[in-house]
């Protein structure tokens, strides 16, 4: 398989292997780039390779590996070293690629945070030096200890090295008790070709570039060796320390400096997103005349209680970025335009161009988004590159940038042929030939034909036997393409799967006797179905592959409803009330586009409510609806695709025929020791001390399950300053309400 097809064009089986033969590759990058500092790919070749088992891993999360490398930072320790196990674990950066990632890192902090988009949030930025991660532990002012980094847990004792290197001090002044600085150590330009120099003339090893010979400087057995080689550290950041070295990340960087540390004298403090991309700019203009190689630009919250707050996803910290230098571009002819249909029934156009090398690596295929793209437009109908719609044999601008699926970026109208016509978007699905409608808001165009489509029935089977959904051993992607549509032992709905042992004995099928099958694997398949039966509730939602349905929602459903029968008879009852809200919405939608501007809102404002006033909805509907779009979490989008699977008789019936065949187990009872467990708890007006996120967070690890809206089942109300209608709503029901600090004071944690 070529390592630039398009993840959108991959099928399960070529997905799965894929991340097995990535593993395998960026395993061995690893290894020569960390341990042996000899790498055998470019940096770019594996930031490529490990942002496609990224984008793999994130449309089949199912697949996702325990060995994954998205779980991996650096290489284990090498044989030659003692080992160090860091008291805190030395993590990567997250990538930044574009401006927009920047804005987009910038907004995910003030959404986590629960900033406003005008309050004052700094961010440092500095150089991301290319060379070698090291860490230095200080006790009562001495360097008892230097360490790499390994693989972020245990790295290798190169303490002996380091000591050697003239910019790491041995003894400090007026630091805390205990102090862990760490950085990079690097080799300049001018000491690198001497060092090269040096090393041709007596016959020794040539290094590749200045990070290889930094690194292989520094990782030698024989601190001799590393003496006599020109090495350098800049510090940047700290480990454990006893006591902290500033209330800033600026204020901590200069005080490293004042300790003796250089520290990099381009680091810069911004206030805004314009400010964070002027100094990147900057500093790429500057990056040719450095004197020593850099791939991007750091950017880290200042703020140290902020950047506490943030915390650390598995590998990365949430508070830091690394804004990467922009990756190479190509010219090519797009050949033809493919529309390939996945599991919830999107049209993916996919282009395939004229083979051309971009970043090293040879690209055919490249996504182009959806129909709104080829057209040059966004999602809100502005131009996009300048209004350039994409047609069958232009000439094309592709690109990969940090993201390893191909895109195209722009197109060359003088090189357009004579005659071309606009690419006209399918409204019917190229796999069932039914209707493909693209619902408002949405920017892609679905296929409406549900089961019934060869496609999404197949893939919607390939997702029910997933690792995350019913897992069963023995029936995987390859499994189920034999079986669907199979003449005499078919797989074509999850109930299928129930009836195959049975089905294989009433007529005599004999799995067993057909190629690739033996007796011992049939018997073994039936048996893992068999175990299958019984299944958790919240896996059972996740694996029907319902529209907008993840792993958390499923959970929150399950939460709630903890019975499928509850949840079904729920959705049923609701279902006047969907219909209703979706006739509101496109009323809505229709009027807010037809609406004159200073009459906006009261004209949307009566569409809405003349919508409503002509659906009758039972109490019992709005009653229902409330309660499952109120589920924290959930809200109407959810609720109404949701809905939506249910009314539909083929799905419906589906669901009903694999209910006969199960067992299934409700949720865990949250733990009885938690004053909130079982509870249901809702958050309003403006929390102070903790955001949204951090209290739903809390509130669910301690056994509370959080709704959105008040309704007769809800135990608890929170109420910040600002609280309105809810407030008054839980007065009227005689709800316990409690404001921030009682509600602290009630989880033990004021």
């Amino acid at each position: 398989m070529s390592d630039t097809q398009s993840v959108d064009t991959l099928t399960q089986d070529q997905a799965r292997d894929e991340l097995a033969r990535l593993t395998g590759l960026l395993d061995r990058a690893n290894q020569a780039y960390h341990v042996s500092d000899a790498p055998e790919i470019s940096d770019a070749e594996y930031d490529a390779l490990k942002r496609r088992n990224a984008a793999i891993e994130a449309r089949f999360p199912d697949l996702k590996r325990d060995d994954s490398p998205s779980d991996q930072v650096g290489a284990r320790a090498a044989d030659g070293f003692s080992k160090v196990t860091h008291a805190v674990r030395m993590l990567s950066l997250g990538n930044a690629f574009d401006d927009g990632d920047v804005s987009g890192f910038v907004t995910s902090i003030r959404n986590y945070l629960g900033l406003s988009a005008d309050a004052q949030l700094g961010f440092t930025a500095e150089p991301k030096i290319d060379g070698l991660s090291l860490s230095l532990r200080y006790e009562e002012g001495r360097l008892v200890q230097a360490a790499t980094r390994g693989d972020g847990k245990v790295g290798e004792n190169v303490t002996a090295n380091a000591l050697t290197i003239s910019d790491i001090p041995v003894m400090l002044t007026d630091a805390p008790a205990v102090l862990e600085v760490r950085g990079e150590v690097y080799m300049t330009h001018a000491d690198f070709d001497a060092l090269n120099a040096r090393q041709e003339q007596e016959g020794g090893k040539v290094f590749a570039n200045p990070r290889n010979a930094a690194a292989g400087s520094l990782r030698q057995l024989d601190s001799t060796i590393t003496r006599a080689r020109p090495l350098k550290f800049f510090a940047y950041a700290w480990g454990e320390l006893s006591a902290p070295l500033a209330e800033t990340q600026m204020g901590a960087i200069t005080r490293l400096n004042a300790l003796g540390f250089q520290t990099n004298p381009l680091t810069r403090l911004c206030e805004t997103v314009p400010e964070m991309i002027s100094h990147y700019r900057d500093i790429e203009a500057q990056r040719a005349t450095l004197g020593y190689d850099i791939d991007g630009v750091v950017y880290k919250v200042d703020a140290l209680d902020l950047q506490g707050r943030l915390g650390f996803r598995s590998t990365t910290p949430r508070w830091a970025i690394a804004h990467k230098f922009p990756a190479e571009l190509a010219w090519t002819r797009l050949e033809a335009i493919d529309i390939q249909v996945g599991r919830t029934g999107a049209l993916s156009p996919v282009a395939r161009l004229h083979p051309v090398t971009v970043g090293g690596v040879v690209v055919s295929n490249a996504t182009l988004h959806n129909e709104d793209y080829i057209a040059g437009r966004d999602a809100n109908g502005a131009e996009i590159r300048g209004g350039k719609d994409i047609r069958v044999g232009d000439w094309v601008q592709v690109y990969r940038a940090g993201d390893v699926i191909p895109k195209v970026a722009d197109v060359d109208l003088k090189k357009r042929p004579e005659g071309s016509e606009k690419y006209q978007f399918p409204t019917a699905c190229p796999e069932c030939g039914s209707e493909a409608i693209r619902e408002e808001g949405d920017a892609v165009r679905r296929c409406t034909g549900g089961l019934i489509c060869p496609a999404q029935a197949v893939e919607k089977l390939k997702h029910f036997v997933s690792r995350k959904a019913f897992d069963i051993e023995g029936l995987g992607a390859k499994q189920v393409e034999m079986f669907h549509g199979d003449d005499v032992l078919p797989i074509n709905t999850p109930a299928d799967i129930f009836t195959l042992e049975q089905r294989d004995a009433q007529n005599l099928a004999r799995l067993k006797n057909r190629d690739g099958w033996g007796e011992t694997s049939a018997s073994n398949l039936f048996a893992a179905i068999e175990e299958k039966r019984t299944i958790p509730l919240a896996r059972l939602i996740f694996a029907l592959g319902i529209r907008h349905v993840g792993e958390v929602g499923a959970r929150d459903l399950a939460l709630f409803y903890r019975d499928w029968d509850a949840m079904a008879a729920a959705v049923d009852t609701a279902r006047p009330a969907a219909l209703a809200h979706r006739a509101a919405d496109e009323a809505e939608e229709a009027e807010r586009i037809a609406a004159a501007a200073e009459a906006r809102r009261a004209r949307i404002k009566e569409a809405r409510e003349a919508a409503m006033a002509t659906c009758e909805v039972p109490d019992a509907a709005s009653a229902a609806w409330g309660d499952l779009t109120g589920i924290d979490g959930i809200g109407a989008t959810l609720g109404l695709s949701l809905s939506d699977a249910f009314a539909n008789t083929e799905e419906r019936s589906a669901f009903d025929a694999l209910r006969a065949h199960l067992s299934i187990v409700p949720p865990e009872a949250p733990a009885s020791e938690s004053p909130v467990a079982g509870k249901t708890v809702v958050f309003t007006g403006t929390l102070e001390k903790m955001t949204r996120a951090e209290a739903k967070a809390r509130a669910e690890a301690l056994g509370a399950k959080v709704s959105g809206s008040v309704s007769a089942k809800t135990d608890l109300l929170v109420a910040g300053p600002g609280a309105g209608s809810k407030a008054k709503k839980a007065a009227d029901l005689g709800i316990e309400t409690l404001d921030e600090d009682g509600w602290l004071h009630l989880i033990g944690d004021a």
